[in-house]
């Protein structure tokens, strides 16, 4: 019996010949993630092991980027422990503020993720690596505490859904509007523990940071693991970030079984809105047949930060302001991202336009802060969750969107595509 993409990464993690769906196995890590939120849980956790060293001080990567810079007290205290627990173990991968990013988008750009990867993370989106042919999943802290002692999981084998996409998205569409078109068809629970394979020619027509995206979202339909296969563009996307890394690329057997098939023409997707309160509750824009008034605009997170997310904002925000009374909040994903914005003038044009811009930063997309929002408020926002209370007051809604969407929104001071008025 073949395998799939996942399966096959698993198998040489396990040293088996061949795994099989709801097979529990033991797999070797090559990496372990974790944040100023879920670290101190498992720094604890680990001092009640036997040793409480570290497998491998190279493979573990500690990004605070929830409340960082700090916001309060507690957030600080949290980042000291992370930041005394980097200095003991002497972690290569503590990223400090003036360095640190948002870290799913800054793992990747420092070359630490890569094909073939067995990649471990306490924190839900740690699936975005799937867009580079790594297995990448998110686990608890106890689990990541685990890892970081033995470099060693323990997983039940997925089984798969295989997504064919064909065709290439057209005018504002882009892999936002994809995975939130996916998700709506499946629920949130459509794919729940199991693999989502993204194939098909429509795969070329899709840009690195395209597929991150969508990846990043496939925890949002119950999956375990969203992957792509590798090609041109992420071996170009690795000659830029990790040169000279190796790496081992995994394809699917022609026999792999896989549950369901889901065929996606990307030429009839429309720009997509999930509307509150969850990711599966999705609209395009020719469905919304009043106009939604709303208070904030947030664009960016580990789901829509990256450059060409800025530089999509920037663009429908040339030469424009946001609505009278709209907040709009822009975050570039990592450092390299803002002073590559800085460098085009993107910061520049927004700013002008009326928005903010932020240091990297988890902030607004929990809750957290940078943009909680107080009772009855409404938000355009390209992060990835859209549950009561995700961003504020449990009164407060949420509208998932793309970056194009959610700029075109701001300028308009409701619901719109890029290029409506």
């Amino acid at each position: 019996m073949g395998m799939t993409m996942t399966q096959k990464i698993l198998a040489a993690h396990t040293g088996l010949s061949s795994v099989s769906a709801g097979q529990l196995i033991e797999a070797d890590l090559d990496l372990v993630l974790g944040n100023d939120i879920t670290s101190p849980v498992a720094i604890n956790v680990m001092k009640g092991f036997s040793s409480d060293g570290v497998f491998d001080k190279e493979k573990i990567a500690l990004v605070p980027d929830h409340f960082v810079p700090n916001k309060d007290i507690k957030s600080a205290e949290n980042c000291s422990i992370v930041r005394e627990f980097a200095k003991k173990h002497d972690i290569t991968n503590y990223f400090e503020v003036g360095e640190m990013g948002i870290e799913h988008a800054l793992l990747p750009e420092k070359g630490l993720t890569l094909p073939g990867q067995v990649i471990i993370g306490a924190d839900s989106h740690t699936c975005t690596y799937g867009a580079l042919g790594a297995f990448s999943t998110g686990v608890g802290s106890t689990d990541m505490a685990a890892g970081m002692s033995t470099g060693k999981a323990w997983f039940k084998v997925p089984g798969a859904i295989k997504v064919v996409l064909t065709g290439s998205m057209t005018g504002s569409v882009s892999g936002k509007d994809l995975i939130l078109h996916l998700i709506g068809m499946i629920g949130v629970d459509g794919a729940l523990y199991r693999s989502v394979e993204f194939t098909g020619p429509g795969v070329s027509a899709l840009s690195m940071d395209d597929r991150f995206t969508i990846a990043n979202m496939a925890i949002e339909c119950g999956a375990k693991n969203g992957i792509f296969p590798v090609d041109e563009q992420t071996q170009e996307y690795l000659q830029e970030h990790a040169p000279g890394k190796e790496y081992k690329v995994y394809l699917p057997d022609p026999d792999a079984v896989y549950d369901e098939v889901i065929n996606i023409d990307l030429s009839a997707l429309r720009p997509t809105v999930a509307f509150p309160h969850l990711p599966s509750n999705t609209k395009t824009v020719d469905e919304i047949d009043e106009k939604i008034r709303i208070d904030q605009v947030v664009i960016g997170s580990c789901t829509n930060g990256r450059i060409s997310d800025i530089r999509k904002a920037a663009e429908i925000l040339k030469g424009r302001h946001v609505a009278k009374g709209i907040r709009l909040i822009v975050i570039p994903a990592t450092q390299s991202i803002y002073l590559q914005s800085l460098r085009e003038g993107l910061i520049e044009t927004i700013i002008e336009a009326g928005g903010v811009v932020s240091t990297p930063t988890c902030g607004p997309c929990l809750g957290g802060y940078m943009g909680v929002m107080s009772a009855g408020e409404r938000c355009v926002s390209t992060t990835n969750r859209n549950f009561i209370g995700r961003m504020g007051d449990k009164t407060s809604e949420i509208y998932l969107a793309s970056p194009a969407t959610a700029a075109a929104s701001a300028v308009a001071g409701y619901i719109t595509e890029a290029g409506i008025n």
